[in-house]
């Protein structure tokens, strides 16, 4: 794991061992809450990295790039973070048709805004115990979507995911939505050791570009 920098926004980066492509299918992975600040320290020691997730096993076929937070959210360096993710997927080591997002609670929230802004980038969407603008969902018809939920989250109630994964597919996109029992806010654990949620991103190339039809608008009044 290496420490790097852009702009002014630490990140760390893996790169799989032992692989020979030259550009590697990647993830740019948003943490939650409590990784914030300006210690990378708390980055690297995030449950993302910790030994019982898949990203330390040794065949894990992806590199990954995961920014640190500096702020209070992600969303009040939105741009930079955008920013962030055009360098990834113009990285000569990253497979740009194989990019592909994960976010947990505030990341979740950041997963789920950032795919639905660049729907472009993405070549699959992992949001975990987050939520968002679910009238805005269309812009994610094209994008295969994988969310995660504790039934029994008290921080984030689970029907922010429900609501986002059911008004994606009904814009015709391809959502999925995992909820665990008896599992709280917590459920990101699961999701880090689950072998069978990164064999599925694999599945997914960005080969076509997304639009967004005039039809994503409608009703939109209402929203005033």
């Amino acid at each position: 794991m290496e420490n790097q920098q852009f702009e002014n926004l630490q990140y760390v980066v893996t790169h799989p061992s032992g692989s020979i492509e030259k550009r590697h299918p990647t993830i740019i992975f948003l943490h939650g809450a409590g990784s914030r600040g300006n210690d990378i320290a708390l980055l690297r020691e995030n449950p993302f990295f910790a030994e019982n997730s898949q990203v330390n096993c040794g065949d894990f076929p992806f590199s990954v790039f995961a920014p640190l937070c500096y702020s209070n959210t992600w969303f009040d360096i939105f741009e930079q973070l955008q920013r962030f993710v055009k360098m990834v997927s113009d990285h000569p080591e990253v497979d740009s048709e194989r990019v592909y997002l994960l976010g947990t609670s505030m990341g979740g929230y950041g997963a789920w805004q950032l795919a639905m802004t660049m729907p472009d980038v993405f070549a699959a969407v992992v949001p975990i115990c987050g939520g968002g603008m679910k009238w805005n969902a269309a812009r994610l018809k094209d994008i295969p979507v994988w969310a995660f939920h504790g039934k029994d989250d008290q921080s984030v109630p689970p029907i922010q995911s429900i609501q986002m994964v059911d008004a994606v597919n009904a814009a015709g996109g391809n959502a999925t939505l995992t909820l665990l029992d008896n599992t709280a806010h917590n459920c990101w654990s699961y999701a880090y050791g689950l072998r069978e949620l990164f064999d599925w991103m694999l599945n997914y190339k960005k080969t076509t570009p997304c639009c967004v039809s005039d039809d994503s608008y409608k009703g939109s009044q209402q929203f005033g």
